[in-house]
């Protein structure tokens, strides 16, 4: 029986082992089986590795996607840059290798999404590159895949969290600003119209959250990325919706960096 799985804690619902249960079923995928495995620490990741029979691949969730590393043999180049990794490929010859599938489904979903909202780039070298400026909302986890993806989209992004730091070295950011300094910057809003939220703010059970950004300044000429998935529709969207932005959530996101995960086992 081939097995993959999910490490993490606690793993109290599971998107990857209903979607990768299903894919099973549906694509006739016979002697394979998705299992979750609880780790209350990440010491205990070697054992799980050494006592499951025909492990292929694992996804890695929250809080292990940085831990992992120092447990891994090698990691694929986007994963050093983005510093968390969240799929593991068990090689041929039993060696772990860690990827960022996060990357690739962000990436690409929001492509689709310039796409459909006639946002045009230049392609260079094979690469599309885009023009447009990007807000990330937050500066976690979540926040390192995004960055990365916007690198190399050619994407330039300013980076809003609760503290502000001037002594940012990243070049891409001019400084890193605060939610407080955001409210009053209108000539952001003007020059930067992609705005992506990587908080967790708005997240079943508390949707009646959302990041704190001035709503008013908002025009039909945004984009709303929000990594959040359920609700479909989140306060932060409804608000940039009335105000005439277009909008999208994590969903398609997610499909893609689960698909990128499986491409990743089975290549």
């Amino acid at each position: 029986m081939t097995t993959y799985g999910l490490i993490g804690y606690p793993l109290s619902h599971s998107f990857s082992k209903k979607y990768f249960s299903e894919k099973f079923e549906k694509q006739h995928i016979s002697n394979t089986v998705y299992e979750l495995f609880e780790l209350q620490s990440i010491t205990e990741f070697p054992k799980l590795v050494r006592e499951t029979t025909n492990l292929k691949g694992l996804n890695v969730t929250i809080p292990y996607k940085q831990q992992i590393i120092s447990y891994l043999d090698e990691l694929d180049g986007v994963a050093v840059r983005i510093g968390a990794v969240n799929v593991i490929k068990v090689m041929p010859d039993k060696k772990l290798k860690g990827y960022n599938s996060d990357y690739y489904g962000f990436k690409q979903s929001l492509i689709n999404f310039l796409l459909i909202n006639n946002i045009t780039h230049q392609v260079v070298n094979n690469v599309a590159i885009y023009t447009e400026k990007a807000i990330i909302l937050g500066n976690g986890g979540a926040a390192q895949a995004v960055k990365v993806a916007l690198e190399d989209l050619g994407i330039a992004y300013q980076v809003v969290s609760q503290k502000a730091n001037t002594n940012e070295t990243d070049s891409k950011i001019t400084n890193k600003i605060s939610y407080e300094n955001l409210a009053s910057n209108i000539e952001l809003f003007e020059k930067y119209q992609i705005i992506i939220n990587t908080t967790p703010l708005g997240m079943y059970p508390n949707i009646d959250a959302m990041p704190q950004i001035p709503y008013q300044l908002l025009t039909e000429k945004h984009l709303i990325f929000d990594l959040v998935y359920n609700p479909p529709q989140t306060l932060l969207m409804q608000k940039a919706t009335k105000q005439g932005a277009k909008v999208q959530n994590g969903l398609e996101m997610l499909y893609l960096q689960a698909e990128k995960a499986w491409e990743i086992w089975n290549t």
